[in-house]
């Protein structure tokens, strides 16, 4: 009589103490030499696409409001450029402290622990949250110093500019706050690395807009 072998990826523990996910190599990893092979690379090589599509088309918006920047400043003779807040300095430290505490998150999926994995990314959430806080403590703090979008035209970028990066911003907690609502859902491999696929996808959005946010201090203060 013919023996039936169940076809069922098996879940063991890994090295660190967690659940290893299924994967060709043999490992446990689900994107094994990262390679994205095996399990993962459905979802990962969807959910990649994806992002890249959408960060291209930030990377061009962003693009022609730098444009309009340079070509403004330099063509104007009512181009006085503000004060720097002190409290953007706080925005700055807030938002490359997140993208750390979001790579530890992540790695912590990778391993297998859930629920480091969460505290992680509920620290990157509310990290996020105080970003944007500061952000409008600095618009008020101009508003009180009579500082508003039309009293010039650097006044005005950096209204613009700081919007629609803060928007973008908004989109990534929301991204954040699905994850740590599906971080409850793990219990099976493959809710797990569709998990682990939206959570890269999150990390690279979330370090481009840590990346975008430098760029635009440095373009806002200390540019010209």
């Amino acid at each position: 009589m013919a023996t039936m072998v169940s076809t069922r990826p098996r879940t063991t523990r890994g090295t660190g103490g967690g659940p290893k996910f299924p994967g060709p190599g043999g490992n446990g990893s689900p994107k094994p030499n990262g390679r994205g092979q095996g399990f993962y690379e459905p979802y990962g090589d969807r959910y990649r696409l994806g992002m890249w599509v959408a960060l291209a088309a930030i990377v061009m918006m962003f693009t022609a409001l730098t444009s309009a920047y340079i070509v403004r400043a330099a063509s104007s003779d009512d181009w006085q450029k503000l004060p720097m807040p002190r409290i953007v300095l706080l925005s700055t430290v807030l938002i490359v402290f997140s993208s750390g505490t979001l790579e530890a998150a992540r790695r912590k999926l990778r391993a297998g622990f859930q629920q480091q994995y969460a505290r992680w990314l509920l620290l990157t959430t509310l990290l996020g949250c105080c970003f944007l806080g500061t952000q409008l403590l600095a618009w008020r703090q101009l508003v009180r110093q009579g500082v508003y979008v039309s009293t010039n035209p650097h006044s005005s970028f950096f209204y613009l500019l700081t919007a629609a990066h803060g928007v973008h911003l908004l989109g990534g907690l929301l991204a954040m706050l699905y994850l740590v609502l599906r971080s409850r859902k793990s219990d099976s491999e493959i809710v797990r690395i569709k998990n682990l696929a939206a959570t890269d996808a999150a990390t690279l959005y979330w370090h481009f807009m840590d990346g975008l946010w430098i760029y635009l201090f440095l373009l806002l203060f200390y540019w010209r």
